[in-house]
């Protein structure tokens, strides 16, 4: 279930909703720093994601943040469209917001971002999403991961390099927690042992999950465990050290959102 994949205590720390939530506010405004002074053609430069410019990635978190904010304020509402989704959804609502002027997209996507952030503080009992229904915290920890993720796309195009923060314990977090998941989506035998997750965060400090005895183990850059869950680095190119055959297998098709497996990136 997503909800026990997606849980607040991360590697061990127990992280409150408030700091969950201020730290997404701080990655929503470290990506909009990127694009708040972008001319208008800027927004059209291609991203690592074949198809999607920087427009489409501001596009789809904005989109992502309006259907989270429908489900935590009108599930009735969410679950009416979700009954009615067909085809690739999520291009379309990309696609849709990419029309938009460079200027009305931005700030579509600022006043969804603030409020989603104010609904989840004050949220009472689970969220309905496209998978099973998360908490408040888990709902703002993948936000984290995917604003994260898309941010690091637009970054990419634009030829910044971004500094690394503890944020990203949240995105390996979820990494760590869909283990299983990236079995389930493409039909293989889940394992049956623990994995030991060992990574180096930014500053040095380690951060661990699972127990330390495990035989399976995957132990390296916090940073590049970050991109390959998130499937913006192949396994290849990351410093990752994976003790057992199975704890090699996981890095290959790791993914950390939701849905079908995703074609990732090439060696």
């Amino acid at each position: 279930m997503l909800e026990n994949w997606f849980g607040s205590c991360h590697g061990g720390v127990v992280i409150e909703l408030a700091a969950l939530l201020a730290d997404l506010r701080d990655e929503g405004a470290e990506v909009d720093a990127l694009v708040a002074d972008l001319p208008a053609g800027g927004w059209r430069t291609p991203t690592p994601a074949p198809g999607w410019t920087v427009a489409h990635q501001v596009a789809h978190l904005a989109w992502t943040d309006e259907r989270a904010l429908l489900a935590a304020t009108d599930p009735a509402g969410f679950a009416a469209e979700l009954a009615g989704i067909t085809g690739r959804f999520v291009d379309q609502g990309a696609e849709e917001g990419a029309r938009l002027e460079p200027a009305e997209l931005l700030r579509r996507w600022r006043a969804s971002r603030a409020r989603l952030a104010e609904v989840l503080a004050a949220a009472e009992g689970k969220v309905p999403w496209y998978g099973p229904p998360m908490s408040p915290a888990s709902m703002a920890t993948a936000r984290i991961m995917e604003t994260w993720a898309h941010g690091g796309d637009i970054a990419d195009a634009l030829g910044v390099r971004r500094v690394p923060t503890r944020r990203l314990r949240h995105v390996a977090h979820i990494g760590v927690r869909t283990r299983d998941f990236a079995y389930l989506v493409r039909g293989l035998p889940v394992p049956v042992e623990a994995f030991r997750v060992e990574l180096t965060g930014p500053d040095g400090e380690v951060w661990t999950w699972g127990p330390a005895e495990a035989d399976q183990r995957v132990v390296g850059s916090a940073v590049d465990f970050c991109l390959v869950v998130t499937q913006r680095l192949h396994r290849s190119g990351a410093d990752l050290v994976a003790v057992g055959a199975e704890a090699e297998r996981w890095l290959g098709i790791a993914q950390a959102f939701a849905g079908p497996p995703g074609a990732g990136r090439a060696p």
